[in-house]
């Protein structure tokens, strides 16, 4: 059984994917922080970069977009890999002007303050800003309008022939500005030419309404804003003919109804509102699959267990075998076993914690290279189910796969935690030995340096019982040594890094 559970909050919206009760996809969306991919925008120009051939451009949402000269000038290869599809041009690619394009300046086409209209292809993250392109494409269910291409082709995902040719052949009919192109999308395979006409329409409407609007507006602003999760959960929901939709929120039921009736002779999907005393999100365990796609270490059923890993660069993953007791005599078997589980684990959790960019998997070491085959096998097989794309080369001799995954939006992480101000990100604390050094060093200083001679030590709890032991003995003979008087106080308001030396004189803290 396939469902989709949406659990809707005052300030958030959650979207949980579920395959036979086991979570294979989640999208958290803030309302402060709403999705701005495919949104469409008249920004300003606020600077141009030359080294770079990019430019800072101001949409009103923060932090300025990045454009870069590729994502002004046409890029056929960028659309194909951008939509996974072939085109089929009606005009030889090769007559295109390519040099001229190769040396195109962005001084040529972009000026300080211009008024420019723009795309969304990648979410802000962190204190980057939106990454943005000038080749604007308006999608629907069925079709992509390319309002400044003239390209027309079908998604490689449609793989009967017959109905390629029949879709190619329908969108050359269609009667569209020479200017414009068309895509048709996986879910125009089974659609009914009348269909796909009036969303053609339609998109042309949305596409008119944009011009209008940005001929209209004198500031930064959003002209056109993608369809929101509610509607994109229903739409999955008919297209991947999934069984149910569950809601948790009864006005967003009612809107998922009103929205469905377009879509009721399609699908019969199953609608419900849950009524249960019990959180949808804890009775269905998503919530415990959250928790564990938070941590750096998740257990496989065999016994073995993952490390997610983040660098500046990259994300690793490492595969071991942990407390694996299995009885087969044929170790080989064994580690690929538990490799075939990591491979299908990892999909998954790219998935939840939607990690983008350069993953490096580190597999457990295996002889055969049939064995290393069947892990890499598994491991593309199970990535076919991620929407995000994603490129997969082979194992290397030490069992280290390379792939990347498009980074359409902030990660798990990211979106629901922020860096510790005392650790600044690190994960880590010195030990108490370490800051008994550290303690040392300043009272000498204290000491000697700025001639405080009545000294009192404030530290937290736990260090002043680490260091009663042995250290305060030691300290209070140092400062003895030196004609000055030590005294020892705590504060559990301090962090357990933190210490601070007060003059007995006037209670003031001094600096070390």
């Amino acid at each position: 059984m396939e469902e989709i559970l949406l659990n809707v909050e005052s300030k958030e919206i959650r979207y949980a994917l579920l395959k036979n009760g086991l979570l294979q996809d989640l999208i958290i969306e803030r309302k402060k922080a709403r999705q701005l991919t495919g949104n469409v925008y008249r920004g300003k120009v606020k600077n141009i970069l030359h080294n770079i051939q990019s430019a800072f451009i101001d949409i009103n949402e923060g932090e300025n977009g990045f454009i870069h000269i590729t994502d002004i000038i046409e890029n056929t290869k960028k659309f194909e890999e951008m939509f996974d599809m072939d085109f089929d041009l009606d005009y030889d690619i090769k007559s295109l002007d390519t040099k001229k394009q190769q040396n195109l300046e962005i001084e040529q086409v972009m000026k300080i303050d211009q008024p420019v209209l723009v795309q969304v292809v990648k979410e802000p993250i962190g204190t980057k800003g939106a990454r943005l392109t000038s080749n604007v494409s308006i999608a629907g269910r069925y079709l992509v309008l390319l309002p400044n291409n003239p390209h027309r082709g079908v998604s490689r995902k449609i793989e009967d022939r017959a109905a390629r040719e029949r879709l190619k052949k329908l969108i050359r009919a269609f009667e569209m500005p020479q200017e414009m192109g068309l895509i048709c999308r996986t879910a125009s395979r089974n659609a009914k030419p009348e269909a796909l006409i009036a969303e053609a329409h339609d998109l042309l409407k949305t596409w008119q309404s944009i011009v209008e609007n940005f001929h209209k507006s004198t500031t930064p602003t959003c002209l056109y804003e993608e369809s929101d999760l509610i509607k994109k959960a229903l739409v999955t929901a008919v297209d991947h003919k999934l069984d149910r939709l569950l809601i948790d929120d009864y006005a967003t039921y009612q809107i998922c109804k009103t929205l469905y009736a377009k879509y009721a002779s399609e699908h019969p999907l199953r609608l419900e509102y849950y009524r249960d005393k019990t959180p949808m999100f804890e009775r269905f365990n998503v919530e415990k699959e959250i928790d564990k796609a938070l941590r750096r270490k998740i257990w496989l059923p065999s016994g073995g267990y993952l490390f997610f890993d983040r660098t500046e660069a990259m994300y690793t993953i490492d595969v071991n075998s942990g407390r694996s007791t299995n009885n087969n005599t044929d170790v080989e078997e064994t580690l690929v076993r538990i490799n075939l589980e990591a491979a299908e684990e990892i999909s998954r959790q790219l998935r939840l914690r939607n990690l983008g960019g350069l993953v490096i998997c580190d597999f457990i070491d295996m002889r055969s290279r049939k064995n290393q085959r069947r892990v890499l096998e598994k491991l593309k097989e199970c990535m076919k189910e991620d929407s995000a794309k994603c490129t997969i080369l082979g194992m290397s001799e030490f069992g280290l796969v390379e792939m990347t995954r498009q980074r359409s939006r902030e990660s798990l992480t990211q979106a629901l935690f922020t860096t510790c101000p005392y650790c600044n990100g690190g994960g880590l604390i010195k030990t108490h030995e370490s800051i008994s050094i550290d303690i040392e060093r300043a009272l000498k200083k204290v000491i000697l340096y700025h001639q405080q001679f009545g000294l009192k030590l404030m530290c937290h709890p736990e260090l002043d019982v680490y260091m009663a032991e042995c250290d305060k003995s030691y300290l209070m003979d140092l400062a003895k040594s030196f004609n000055a008087n030590l005294e020892f106080c705590t504060s559990d308001t301090l962090h357990l890094n933190d210490f601070h030396f007060l003059s007995t004189v006037n209670g003031k803290r001094l600096e070390v």
